[in-house]
């Protein structure tokens, strides 16, 4: 038995082959875990609960909801395109909400687990829009529009995000090194776990004079990509696409806000 971690799957109608992928893991690998993080980005953009009653987004509820009922806990935390998954999303899934960061026990091991977005402090462009979007009367605002409303007004924000990520240096958009020790250090860790910056892999780094270690999920583009931990080791596992399920390279794989 294992702990798996996921995040940035972007699920969306456009992109059928990684929701197949996805609902084969929840109904095999998942099955036969101890438990499922889903650390942000779940989906490509999420104007409101009601996203649920769409067609491409039911298959992926029942999903979840099967693997809940299975007795498989599946928590799940707000990305930066899915912030406005709420208590309905829980309620029929089955999931469980998590703030951003949560500190967890690991096998013994305190751990840290973030989507990542808010340590990306030297884009501060989005840091500023960051802040705009999470605050509850932009919120309150935002979700007191029709859905049509919020559909477009996403869509015009992820349209100027591919050009405003175009433009910017890749390491503008990866993680601080200053950051992440200072939210370590907040929460009294050596060991974290976060998404966000489709650059999987494993960093290991002195904090105050103990050795520590930051592990990045990679994204759902072109494969899926899990972190695996038990009781002995933390592994990154790529997932294939299904040979049924193979789709055409999406045109863009930089990370966007």
């Amino acid at each position: 038995m294992a702990t798996l971690f996921i995040s940035d799957l972007h699920l969306c109608g456009e992109r059928p082959a990684i929701t197949t992928l996805f609902l084969d893991f929840l109904a095999s690998r998942a099955r036969r875990a101890d438990a499922l993080y889903i650390l942000g980005d779940l989906f490509e953009y999420w104007i409101g609960d009601e996203a649920l009653r769409q067609p491409e987004f039911q298959a992926i509820t029942i999903g979840l909801k099967t693997l809940t009922a299975a007795g498989v806990p599946v928590y799940v935390m707000h990305g930066n395109r899915d912030f406005l998954i709420g208590d309905v999303f829980a309620r029929e899934t089955g999931c469980r909400l998590l703030p951003d960061p949560t500190r967890i026990d690991l096998y013994g091991v305190p751990t840290l687990v973030s989507h990542g977005d808010a340590m990306c402090t030297d884009d501060v462009e989005y840091m500023a829009f960051r802040r705009m979007v999470r605050a509850p009367a932009w919120q309150q605002a935002f979700l007191a529009k029709s859905p049509a409303e919020r559909d477009t007004i996403v869509r015009h924000y992820r349209e100027h995000s591919r050009e405003s990520t175009a433009s910017k240096r890749p390491e503008i958009m990866d993680v601080t090194p200053d950051a992440v020790a200072e939210l370590m250090r907040a929460h009294g860790v050596t060991h974290l776990i976060h998404g966000h910056t489709h650059r999987p892999g494993e960093h290991h780094f002195t904090l105050g004079d103990a050795p520590a270690r930051r592990i990045v999920l990679g994204d759902w583009y072109e494969q899926g990509s899990v972190l695996r931990c038990d009781a002995r080791s933390w592994a990154l596992e790529q997932l294939p696409l299904p040979a049924r399920a193979r789709e055409r390279r999406p045109r863009q794989r930089r990370r966007s806000s």
